[in-house]
């Protein structure tokens, strides 16, 4: 589990093809300080385990699932990486609860800069626009961010100078795929209510689901 709060921009080092697989090598002196074989580091996003370390740097496999559903497929040599180590127990929680599985990728749109901040406008799929609401929690290439505006193909956020300075969100630009993971609690929600993957519950749903409550 990780919180959003991106702890250092790394490097992807090397990325070796594998056919159906990738082997990817990156540099990150924080976040492999105390790593070993088998945890977990977010790698934009994504929840990679380590295979092994070594002078500041890591490999991890990354099987076609993760390639298909995210945008690590397009990382080569010299990318920039946002990483995270999993929260500790008893730590404090920064940001939102983050899974590090990618629902999807959206892209980037455009950028508005502004005096002190920079809000980006981000192409959202259809299939999660439903899970996106103004003023809630999305992570976007690992970070966590609160969305400013929500409509059904776009969303919003608004950067701060730390997160444009210490983030790969301040060096994208428009075109550039980003992952995204959305709240994990709204789509709990949503399947405890009985609703389809397809669907998308509206009060009238809720309203009968408390009548057969009572």
């Amino acid at each position: 589990m990780f919180t959003g709060i991106v702890e250092e921009l790394g490097e992807v080092v090397a990325v070796e093809n594998l056919g159906d697989a990738s082997r990817f090598r990156l540099r990150g002196p924080v976040v492999t300080e105390d790593a070993k074989h088998g945890d977990s580091i977010a790698v934009n996003g994504v929840c990679l385990t380590v295979v092994d370390t070594g002078d500041g740097e890591f490999t991890a496999d990354v099987m076609a699932e993760t390639l298909n559903r995210s945008s690590l497929g397009a990382l080569a040599a010299g990318s920039r990486v946002n990483l995270e180590r999993p929260m500790a127990l008893g730590g404090r929680l920064g940001g939102h609860l983050v899974q590090g599985h990618v629902d999807g990728t959206g892209t980037l749109l455009e950028r508005t800069p502004a005096e002190h901040w920079e809000i980006v406008k981000i192409a959202l799929p259809a299939a999660l626009s439903r899970y996106v609401v103004e003023k809630g929690s999305i992570t976007v290439d690992g970070v966590s961010l609160t969305v400013v505006d929500a409509a059904d193909d776009y969303f919003t956020i608004s950067l701060i100078p730390t997160t444009l300075a210490l983030t790969t969100l301040g060096i994208k630009k428009a075109g550039d795929p980003v992952n995204l993971e959305v709240d994990v609690l709204a789509k709990y929600v949503e399947r405890l209510l009985g609703r389809g993957a397809g669907d998308s519950a509206d009060l009238k749903d809720i309203e009968e689901i408390k009548e057969m409550d009572r």
